[in-house]
């Protein structure tokens, strides 16, 4: 197990994110609490602390959800920041499918989620229930589950979900505008006299939003790969803010 001590005091930053939640337990909502209620329940919760500590204190560079994942660079008391993640198990076949027709079954619940709520029928199915869904990963040398670096990140995460539930849907593998998709196909009547849908209407097809390089890039790695060439960090964080700059200009954003 890691000794702290010999590690040092962390290395304060002023440009990093700071969790809103000054003081107090996180989770604002519902959904928000019970997310980090079950983590709360099942990690370390010395590390926990210290986690709350960076996230408070923005110790955290640069964060990005996706689905099954939180990734971000923590700056710790190293010189160069470190790498963490947070590994979440997405929806299965099986249980996507049971989580699509309780929608079928009450459609009022996409309206629900588009409007920034959870249904609370649908918690038990969106929401983590058990270590099994869960995994940390950290470049520091703490072995801790999870380190601190990986905790702040995962408190961070909470704040973002209790403000825009549609994170946890895309944590969890699933895509808001499919899902609806999905729903109002099996609500559509099929005409049985047009076999071969020659009178169907098609919607017309949507016009596809520019979406910058930047916000598909794996930031982390990109910034792992760069400090491997000995790029300074502050030229690290330079490059990628001129480059994503750089992209908005190109789509015109």
């Amino acid at each position: 197990m890691a000794q702290f001590d010999q590690f040092g005091p962390r290395r304060r930053i002023s440009d990093g994110i700071s969790a809103k939640t000054t003081r107090g337990a996180f989770g604002r909502t519902w959904w928000g609490k019970q997310f980090v209620d079950t983590i709360e329940s099942i990690a370390d919760a010395g590390r926990l602390a210290r986690g709350r500590t960076y996230a408070r204190g923005g110790q955290v560079i640069s964060m990005q959800m996706r689905a099954g994942r939180i990734d971000g660079d923590v700056q710790g008391s190293q010189v160069e920041p470190f790498s963490a993640s947070v590994t979440i198990a997405v929806l299965d076949p099986f249980d996507l499918d049971e989580l699509v027709s309780a929608v079928q079954e009450s459609p009022g619940m996409l309206t629900e989620l588009a409007s920034g709520s959870v249904p609370r029928a649908l918690g038990p199915r969106l929401l983590l229930s058990s270590a099994s869904q869960l995994d940390f990963d950290c470049s520091c040398p703490d072995s801790g589950w999870p380190c601190k670096h990986a905790a702040a990140l995962t408190y961070l995460a909470a704040e973002q979900i209790d403000e825009d539930p549609t994170r946890l849907l895309t944590l969890r593998g699933i895509d808001l505008d499919a899902l609806i998709g999905v729903v109002e196909e099996a609500e559509q009547t099929v005409d049985p006299d047009d076999h071969f849908g020659d009178r169907t209407v098609l919607p017309a097809l949507p016009e596809p939003a520019f979406v910058p390089a930047s916000d598909d890039l794996e930031a982390s790695l990109l910034r792992i790969a760069l400090r491997t060439a000995d790029v300074e960090e502050r030229a690290v964080r330079s490059g990628m803010n001129e480059l994503d700059a750089l992209y908005r200009r190109m789509g015109g954003t």
